[in-house]
């Protein structure tokens, strides 16, 4: 029998602020709540997240979020086992934010602090939501990220590839800004794509003449620039038709990549012969329905099992960072009140950072 354990998680990595509760007991786990209050209206105007603007918005929500957490799900703070907090990587003001709330909270109630990787939220996702045994694969693909890990536990994570310039949320994001679609740019681009022909345009699909998991998708982004400004030079301007058949091969010549990168990564996987063989996916790109579809394709033939989490645990949220904080205080781990927010924090330490990674430099 486990001792019954209930954490309280705090997210505050980028632009959405949360909350969650997160229990486990022999029953199982279970999300007793979670509160994820988004900042897309305040950062609407400037084309992207503002970080000056996210760091102060998290400072005014994250107190609301924690008593909105706790009330939803029927408990004060005394009724909490530990206290997880994201601690990085992202944007520095906003992990600063959340860092501080949650030492505040653990000092005056007097709770066990365990800090989290945010990434490790993302992989840890899938045990909380679909129970996966160790080791599984996992393909980390979000706004800021994008790996491939073989998860072997908690605190154990082997990079096989990732992303050398721009992450795939972050090209959809850019992709949409050129097309003159809303933000955040993967829903919007998602949308015209089901309405376009992706066959239309020759769209290339980078790095796969390489044998390794590496992904690139900066060159992507400008392949979409020069077919855009080529149909205007031609017409004068964009059409929706025109519109919806760039979003549509855009979203293909990415999905191709990823499936394609993912078949690699799951032969090296395989050949460590897994008891339960299983590829997840998270992050914000996991809800893309299109990319989704490609990668159960390419599980089911490696005769592995797919799981991807519900798309309200796609996108940053604090349940994913409670279950994180979970498994590490089970393990015996708990920070102190000198834990520091980190702008950049890999989760395989045994290699060297990817060149690029993402929006900020290399992640991981």
């Amino acid at each position: 029998m486990t001792r019954p354990l209930t954490l309280l998680g705090l997210e505050s990595s980028c632009d959405d602020t949360a909350a969650a509760v997160v229990r486990q007991d022999d029953t199982g786990t279970r999300i007793l709540s979670s509160v994820v209050h988004g900042q897309a209206e305040i950062h609407a105007d400037f084309g992207g997240v503002v970080p000056e603007i996210a760091a102060r918005a998290h400072a005014e929500k994250l107190d609301l979020c924690v008593i909105e957490a706790l009330d939803q799900a029927g408990l004060s703070l005394s009724g909490i086992d530990a206290l997880a907090v994201t601690a990085g990587p992202g944007l520095i003001g906003g992990v600063m934010a959340g860092v501080m709330m949650a030492k505040g909270i653990a000092t005056g109630a007097g709770l066990p602090l365990v800090g989290v990787n945010h990434l490790a939220g993302h992989a840890l996702t899938p045990r909380l939501t679909d129970g996966l045994h160790y080791p599984y694969l996992m393909l980390l693909v979000s706004g800021g990220h994008c790996q491939f890990l073989v998860v072997r536990g908690p605190e154990d994570f082997t990079r096989l590839g990732g992303t050398i310039d721009d992450a795939p949320g972050e090209a959809f994001d850019k992709s949409a800004r050129l097309l003159g679609l809303a933000q955040p740019g993967g829903p919007s681009v998602e949308a015209e794509a089901a309405q376009g022909d992706p066959r239309r345009f020759a769209f290339p699909r980078p790095l796969l003449d390489r044998p390794d998991c590496n992904l690139s998708f900066s060159g992507l982004k400008t392949a979409l620039l020069r077919a855009r400004d080529g149909v205007v030079a031609e017409k004068g301007g964009l059409t929706r038709v025109d519109r919806a058949d760039l979003c549509a091969g855009f979203q293909q010549a990415v999905a191709d990549v990823l499936a394609e990168k993912t078949r690699r990564a799951l032969r090296i996987y395989m050949g460590e012969s897994p008891a339960q063989p299983a590829l997840a996916v998270a992050g914000g790109v996991a809800a893309n329905q299109t990319i989704r579809a490609a990668l159960e394709q390419v599980a089911a033939e490696a005769g592995a099992r797919f799981t991807a989490p519900p798309l309200r645990l796609c996108t940053d949220n604090a349940a994913m960072i409670a279950y994180a904080g979970l498994e590490r205080f089970r393990l015996g781990h708990v920070d102190g009140m000198d834990l520091a927010a980190r702008p950049r924090w890999p989760l395989d330490t045994t290699q060297p950072g990817l060149v690029g990674g993402g929006r900020k430099g290399a992640k991981a």
